[in-house]
Order: structure tokens, then sequence, then C-alpha cells
């Protein structure tokens, strides 16, 4: 069996913050009135079904909505359960996808204790990320994420940082990129925000274009700084596929068969982007997570990357994005062959930064071999 992560939501789409770009607390809508809390019975069921299955990695993402809404004693009997269900040398890992805002001293000394990688959703300084993150009263949340982060930091919990791109901070690179750095954080995630209201693309997204500037002076900015000191999830992607031929992100990749989603009533679905009742794979109360992974409807959705324009299959860089992600290809027009809303921004991108990360890598691996740098093209 090809090996699969978990992406888990054990709450749901629900929420202690009210943020304006949230695409999931919208799928409210397609499991009723809350609160949605994961059951004793599913969490033993998928925990035990799925480390069954003695994969090489067995990787739990939990993520929401706001997942620590389950309580630290929900985490805590997770732990128990893999340990239960784990077979001897079995690989297991957990990461924890979260706004932070709930974080305290015994939070963090779990999450240290049980090697949680945690990643924490900061949009920036406080003006930038206040702007859309607020909680249900209407208040930034900024003060209770950087707790978090100095919580993190005092119990030496790993932690990154995840950065969702608005039109409210898109044009402030060097300000998101020295805040960072200011806070002695060296792993980062910038994510493009695009998204739908009422038919039309949502006033909080951000062009391609912008996208595309951002990348370029982000990359300018990582490059001066030093790319060992500061690992950038995008740039460490594309770099593992100019060395090893495989891409760390699941965009890029050439099937969307990475992980399957399982919501907190054990419905199981193809993309946390395809919670809807189309890419609904079945429940693990009534078949079990491999089946479900593996069955023909998460093969068919898996397949749909492949389908691309033909401007995409003569582009110089479709060995390099695969078309990119299929949420951000239906967008539009809500069509998997259309291109990614994206592709003009990436193309930016690699036109401007692709030979210099490359003979950046070659400097690291051989500083004698520069005269070859001419030689060096992308794989195709």
């Amino acid at each position: 069996m090809r090996p699969f992560a978990l992406l888990i939501k054990p709450t749901g789409p629900d929420c202690n913050l009210a943020c304006t770009h949230c695409f999931y607390t919208r799928k409210a809508e397609l499991f009723g009135k809350g609160p949605h809390r994961m059951s004793k019975e599913v969490i033993e069921t998928l925990i035990r079904d799925y480390l069954a299955l003695r994969l090489p990695q067995s990787s739990f993402c939990w993520q929401g909505g706001e997942p620590t809404l389950m309580g630290l004693d929900f985490f805590k009997r997770v732990v128990k359960l893999q340990q239960e269900y784990g077979h001897s040398g079995q690989v297991v890992s957990d990461s924890l996808q979260t706004n932070g805002t709930l974080f305290d001293d015994d939070w963090c000394k779990f999450l240290r204790e049980n090697n949680f990688l945690v990643g924490i959703s900061l949009d920036g300084p406080k003006d930038l990320h206040d702007h859309y993150r607020k909680n249900t009263a209407g208040q930034g949340s900024f003060a209770q994420v950087m707790r978090a982060i100095q919580l993190c930091k005092a119990h030496r919990a790993e932690f990154n940082v995840l950065t969702l791109l608005t039109d409210h901070n898109v044009e402030r690179a060097d300000e998101l990129f020295a805040f960072f750095v200011d806070q002695k954080i060296r792993y980062m995630q910038f994510i493009p925000c695009v998204e739908k209201e009422n038919g039309r693309i949502a006033s909080y997204s951000i062009t391609p274009e912008q996208y595309g500037r951002f990348l370029c002076r982000l990359f300018d900015l990582w490059l001066s700084h030093g790319p060992e000191k500061i690992s950038i999830r995008f740039f460490d992607s594309v770099m593992s596929f100019i060395v090893h031929g495989q891409h760390t992100i699941c965009s890029f990749r050439n099937r969307c068969n990475d992980y399957v989603v399982v919501e907190h009533n054990g419905d199981v679905f193809a993309c946390d982007f395809f919670v809807q009742e189309e890419w609904r794979l079945g429940n693990i109360l009534q078949t079990p997570i491999g089946e479900l992974a593996t069955s023909p409807a998460k093969r068919r959705f898996s397949e749909l990357k492949t389908e691309v324009k033909n401007q995409c299959l003569v582009c110089r860089y479709f060995a390099i994005c695969r078309g990119g992600c299929l949420k951000d290809r239906i967008i539009v027009n809500n069509d998997c062959r259309d291109k990614d809303y994206f592709c003009v921004g990436y193309q930016m991108f690699f036109d401007y930064a692709l030979s210099k990360l490359m003979q950046k890598l070659l400097n690291i691996i051989n500083p004698k071999a520069r005269s070859l740098s001419g030689n060096l093209r992308c794989c195709s």
C-alpha cells in the first residue's frame, strides 16, 4: 500500500476565532449545527485501523477549525491509544495546526514531551495579523498568538509559523520577513489566499501578480539572510525537486494522493479543500481507513491532477508545478483542467529565481564547480 497521512479534524469546522478569510468554518453547513466533537469510538477506531496498516511512517496531522478545542485530555488519550495500538519499531508522528490562543504551560509541556510538531497561524506583526484574525467579539488575536509562541520557546516545543497571504499583507514582504527574523522564527510557510464569495473572487484574496512579486522579493531576502539560517517551505520544496526530483508540498506533486481527511464524525474526504458530498469516500465506522484511502473514488480524485491543458504540457515549468493545486484550478470556472489561478505568479518566480537557486545549490555541493552553472537546466 502506498503510504498516506491523515489530516484529522477532531472539532470539524468549529473554532474559537472568527477569521474573515477562513474557508473551513463554512463547512458547518455540511455537518449541521455544532458543537462538533470527535467521539471516543471514532478516535479509537481511526488509530487502531491506521496503525494496523504498518506503513513506513504513520502521520497524524491534527487541524481544524481549531483542534485544541478538544482539550488536552483528548490528545493525551490520542498518545495513549497510539502506544497501545502501535507495533514495535513503528514510526508515528503527530503535528498540530493551531491558532495557539488556548495554549498554556501544560499544553506546551505535553507537546514537547510527545514530540508534536506545531504549526501556529501568524500573519505578521500586530497590524497585519489582527486585520483579519479576530475573535468572536471582533478583537484581534495577536497578543494571544505571541504568548503561545513564547510558551513554545520556553518549553522547547518544536513549531513553525504559517502565514496566510492576503490583500492586506502580500505587498509587505520586507516587513514580514524582518518581523519573523526578529522573533527568531526559523521555519516559515506562506500560503497564498484565494477564495470565492457570491460567485466572485473574495476581496481579501491576492492576485497572481502580487504572489509572484512577493515570492521574488522574499527569495531575495532569504538568499541575502542565508538559506541555511531560515527554512521557507516553498523554497525548500523547490530545492527538494531540483536535488531529488520530489516535492515536499502536495500542490506541485504528480497526484493528489498524499493524505485523506477524517472529519469529527468519521467521514473521510479526498482533500480538505474538497470536503463536500461528491468527494466523501465513506466513514471509518463502516469501512476501514485503508480501504477508503485506496478506494476507486480516491484514485479518481488523485488522477484529476493529471488532466491539464495542452498549454501546461508545453510549459517549460510543467515538470516543477505539475499544473498546481486542484483547488486553485477550479476557483474561476470550476474546471480541473483550467490553469492554476497562481500560474502567472509561479512563472514570475521561476523566471526570476530558479537559475539563482540552482547556482546556490551547486556552490554548496561543489564550490569549485561554478563554471558549470551555465549548463544547468530545469528537469523536464
